[in-house]
């Protein structure tokens, strides 16, 4: 993969962050797409483009430009999100919309203006982070699971529409995964007893997620496509 340039929207921290380490790791060049300025001071990656996900004009400028300093573009992944946690019966319109904008729109608008180039330039790859919340019902996550849930649609059909222009997609659905940001929230009876569902035992790192990505990226992972790569120890199984 040293010779392939890829775009990873939110890779300035967290799981994104994982994903620039490990494609800097295995010698490709690596753009991170990000709203916030400030955030990408201290990222990873070659290149730093500014850029809200729902905004298909600042989107197609910023692809653009990664297209003209890097000189090619093979690999986006989407990796961007937010969420809104509350009961169905409590959240408000203005938080489920924004979830879904941001995880699902912004998604999908920066698949569409990447696939645009890559339709005239051979194909690539295009990995979504999902969640194993698209899979199975988890309280309190109503606008997140609708978001989730949405990509694995819209991604199996980018992938009929996509695949005969060389271009695969695909998801990787994690469990909880133990960011910096997200451990705190999880080392308590909480998540020991969600822990206790997962036949392995533990939550996700960063790293292992990363690589799942890393894998449907490669070279060797042409035949996948509209699949939903589940990392959630066998949490879903059930």
């Amino acid at each position: 993969m040293s010779s392939r340039v890829a775009l990873v929207t939110g890779g300035a921290s967290g799981i994104g962050a994982a994903i620039v380490t490990a494609f800097e790791n295995a010698g490709v060049r690596v753009a991170v797409l990000d709203r916030d300025v400030r955030a990408l001071e201290g990222a990873g990656g070659e290149f730093h483009v500014t850029a809200e996900v729902t905004d298909p004009v600042a989107v197609q400028s910023a692809v653009a430009e990664v297209v003209e300093r890097a000189g090619r573009l093979d690999v986006l992944v989407n990796c961007a999100g937010v969420a809104t946690i509350a009961p169905a019966l409590e959240i408000d319109l203005a938080g489920f919309e924004r979830t879904v904008a941001v995880n699902l729109v912004g998604s999908f608008v920066v698949s569409q203006a990447v696939a645009r180039h890559l339709v005239d330039h051979g194909g690539g790859r295009i990995v979504t982070i999902a969640s194993q919340a698209a899979i199975v019902g988890l309280e309190g996550h109503v606008a997140y699971a609708a978001s989730k849930a949405g990509l694995l649609g819209m991604t199996r059909t980018l992938a009929l529409e996509w695949g005969p222009a060389g271009i695969t997609v695909n998801t990787v659905s994690p469990t909880v995964v133990l960011t910096p940001l997200a451990r705190p929230n999880w080392e308590n009876p909480r998540g020991d007893a969600l822990k206790q569902q997962i036949p392995v035992g533990r939550f996700a790192e960063p790293d292992e997620i990363a690589d799942a990505v890393l894998f449907l990226a490669g070279e060797n992972s042409g035949m996948i496509n509209g699949h939903d790569l589940v990392v959630d120890g066998g949490y879903t199984i059930r």
